[in-house]
């Protein structure tokens, strides 16, 4: 068995609308409340991360399998969507929706992307980690 570990150092300087910082090996950002949700919108925010952690294990993810599968990509790109509802003052991470676009070299290879772009998700660390408590989609366009 491998244990990979990562460390991550949060400085906070405040109270709920302060400005604070995070680092890690390979990112150093501030961070903040989102402005829509009455903070000052400064530096990147929890929701955007779990957000960009999904986005990036699916795409690190699809590629690798589309590799592994042999297929010829010629261009690879996803937009993702992560939706918080608030409810009574408790805010819920409720979807992410992620919308690959796979143009192959290969037409032939279609109804395997298609496959691999929802195995993907099943197949990505955090979609596993959050499973259960946030609603995933996959809505891919594949040429």
């Amino acid at each position: 068995m491998t244990l990979h570990t990562f460390i991550l150092n949060a400085k906070w300087p405040g109270g709920r609308n302060s400005v604070g910082t995070i680092e890690t090996k390979n990112l150093q950002t501030n961070i903040s409340i989102p402005e829509d949700m009455d903070g000052p919108g400064v530096g990147t925010n929890p929701d955007e991360m779990l957000l960009g952690a999904a986005s990036t294990c699916y795409i690190i993810t699809l590629a690798a399998m589309l590799e592994r599968a042999n297929v010829d990509v010629e261009e690879l790109s996803l937009q993702s969507e992560g939706q918080v509802e608030v409810l009574n003052g408790v805010f819920t991470y409720k979807t992410i929706t992620h919308r690959p676009y796979i143009k192959m070299k290969n037409p032939e290879d279609l109804k395997k992307v298609e496959r691999l772009a929802f195995k993907a998700d099943e197949s990505c660390m955090i979609s596993r980690a959050v499973q259960g408590n946030i609603s995933l989609k996959v809505i891919p366009t594949i040429l």
